[in-house]
């Protein structure tokens, strides 16, 4: 059970107490509250995220206007574990980044796990403007997208800051996914394979032909030993327990052990990047060895 849903479990048992407490059936507190009788039940077994009105009205309901308060908190509490992506991109892509520049610059260590594209801190301004873009188009998030590629290029500085530390891995089909015009992704594989000469970014590519002794179900972000950031399609999580966290520090270090770094990484990006831009009869199976 995830941070999340255990946060929301909690909410919901200390609804049922309270309830208890007042001597409600769910089905009277319902009809007092002008509910559908469903909506108690899937309030107080976690199934549905009570608003904030909700909780006033469920305290107010069961004679305990008192605990209002202390209510809204724990929801509160619960949503730094899982924000929406329409609520977080509501003040735009500039704040969405900042949010990001802001978490980066108070952590010491990062584990990146990406499967479909390349990660924002690693990203050149065309790559970024058409991911920024899907997540507009996507959400409906504010259209400031030139503030929020400055924004996410402005991250790119944490490479240099030797009082942190980088292991980045991608897999495969990170390279391949065309999700945007192919000029602009050969330019991001070109940049990518430089940062890998320079040695920043603590860059390793796990091939789709590597034996795989865990499943990488979708990328991570690990920061520092206690956060990990999960992005789905429709949210954000935010995992803190311990027992959440440390399942993601063993995949990312199975999958560390998978890798190719330096010299091998440098040429298996460039020979993707080759693969891509060659006419299709010629193109590579993306299973097979990048040349040497």
């Amino acid at each position: 059970m995830t941070d999340y849903r255990t946060a929301r479990v909690s909410l919901g048992a200390r609804l049922r107490e309270l309830r208890g407490e007042a001597g409600l059936s769910g089905r009277t507190l319902a009809t007092r509250a002008g509910w559908h009788p469903s909506k108690v039940s899937r309030l107080e077994h976690g199934r549905q995220t009570a608003s904030a009105e909700d909780l006033r009205l469920w305290a107010s309901v069961c004679g305990r206007p008192d605990t209002a308060d202390a209510l809204v908190a724990q929801r509160r509490s619960l949503e730094t574990h899982y924000t929406s992506w329409r609520r977080r991109l509501a003040a735009g892509n500039q704040a969405r980044q900042q949010n990001a520049v802001d978490l980066e610059s108070r952590s010491r260590r990062f584990r990146i796990f990406e499967t479909v594209c390349v990660p924002g801190i690693l990203q050149t301004p065309d790559y970024a403007r058409h991911m920024i873009s899907r997540a507009v188009g996507l959400h409906g998030a504010p259209a400031d997208m030139e503030a929020g590629v400055r924004k996410r290029m402005d991250r790119r500085r944490f490479l240099d800051d030797r009082n942190k530390t980088f292991q980045t891995l991608l897999w495969e089909p990170a390279l391949r996914m065309r999700q945007c015009p192919l000029d602009v992704l050969t330019e991001q594989l070109d940049a990518l394979a430089g940062l890998v000469r320079e040695g920043k970014g603590g860059i390793g590519i796990v091939p789709l032909s590597a034996a795989l002794t865990t499943s990488p179900m979708h990328g991570f972000w690990i920061y520092d030993d206690d956060l990990v950031l999960v992005e789905t399609i429709s949210a954000e999580l935010c995992l803190t327990d311990g027992d959440a966290v440390d399942p993601y520090r063993r995949v990312f270090a199975e999958l560390s052990r998978t890798a190719v770094y330096g010299g091998g990484a440098e040429r298996f990006i460039r020979a993707v990047r080759r693969s891509l831009t060659t006419a299709p009869s010629r193109e590579r199976s993306p299973f097979s060895r990048p040349e040497e």
